[in-house]
């Protein structure tokens, strides 16, 4: 008689396709991109700190980081839900997991649940006010995600959505806004925007003709990519304006000045290297160059609060 083996399953076995499913959804959410804002969440933290007697502490800083790193991923994981048809229609995007089918919309709703418990939870740890104040952080949060759908100022939405990042990590630290100390936080968050605002509108350049086609809206669609790069470029100053104010206002040390003209620099060679005809080089200005401008402007501000 003959016995065939069967194969059991086993714990062992079910573990790598769990880490197998968990780093799809990593690089469907982009989570590395998360370096973007993090930095300036830091930013708003050593800021708010400097007015104050000591530093945040290694626990404030941790549960800076969870909300941080919940926000982003509800944000993107909701993105990637909300935007799938599209995604699946536009070829540049065609490859990306909930198209492709790698994860499932049911996968992808209980890592946005799970994020958005993170976010919560580390919010309750930091104060009163930073949990106060999270349904208003998950409207940006949401929304912004939509705003391409009736207007094509969705650049800016995105841009503030990303600006709450050194608002939340100065309130983590100084949970009040007095009418003495509103300005700097404000202004850096003003900052914040005008940069990711500048660097959507290049990154929307690729899909002036999927947009045209499918009626969703943008400078680059409405206006076409010359126009786009334009605005960019005034996002940019704007954001060096804002930059330097906050600098003036708080009157940081030299090591700040220096962090300025850094972004000043990384910024122009970051609209260097695209033209209207060609965005062949763009993961490069997008990805690396945001990447670069976010940890040095930080790293410099740091520098210049610890010489005050």
């Amino acid at each position: 008689m003959r016995v065939e083996a069967r194969e059991e399953r086993s714990p062992a076995r079910a573990i790598p396709k769990s880490i197998g499913k968990a780093r799809t959804f990593l690089e469907a959410i982009k989570f590395e991109h998360t370096i973007f804002a993090l930095p300036f969440a830091y930013l708003g933290m050593v800021l708010a700190a400097r007015g104050q007697q000591g530093w945040p502490g290694l626990g404030k800083i941790i549960w800076i980081t969870l909300a941080m790193a919940g926000a982003r991923t509800l944000a993107m994981t909701l993105n990637r839900l909300i935007d799938a048809r599209f995604d699946a229609l536009n070829a540049r995007t065609a490859n990306r997991a909930l198209p492709k089918r790698l994860l499932s919309p049911g996968e992808m709703i209980v890592y946005a649940v799970l994020a958005a418990a993170l976010l919560g939870f580390a919010a309750w740890q930091l104060n009163p006010l930073c949990l106060a104040l999270v349904p208003v952080a998950l409207l940006f949060l949401v929304g912004y995600s939509y705003t391409k759908r009736f207007t094509w100022l969705c650049h800016f939405a995105l841009g503030l959505t990303d600006g709450l990042a050194p608002i939340g990590g100065w309130l983590a630290v100084n949970p009040t806004l007095s009418v003495a100390n509103w300005l700097p936080p404000v202004l850096l968050m003003l900052a914040v925007a005008a940069w990711v605002s500048g660097f959507d509108l290049i990154y929307a350049c690729q899909d002036i003709a999927f947009d045209r086609a499918h009626g969703l809206r943008s400078i680059p669609q409405r206006f076409g990519p010359v126009r786009a790069l334009q605005v960019s470029e005034i996002a940019h100053g704007a954001s060096l304006g804002l930059l330097a104010a906050v600098g003036g206002v708080l009157g940081l040390a030299w090591p700040f000045w220096i962090a300025v003209g850094m972004a000043a620099w990384l910024l122009m060679w970051e609209h260097r290297l695209v033209r209207p005809d060609d965005f062949a080089h763009l993961d490069l200005a997008f990805f690396k160059i945001n990447g670069y401008l976010a940890i040095s402007v930080f790293a410099f501000t740091l520098l210049a609060v610890i010489l005050r």
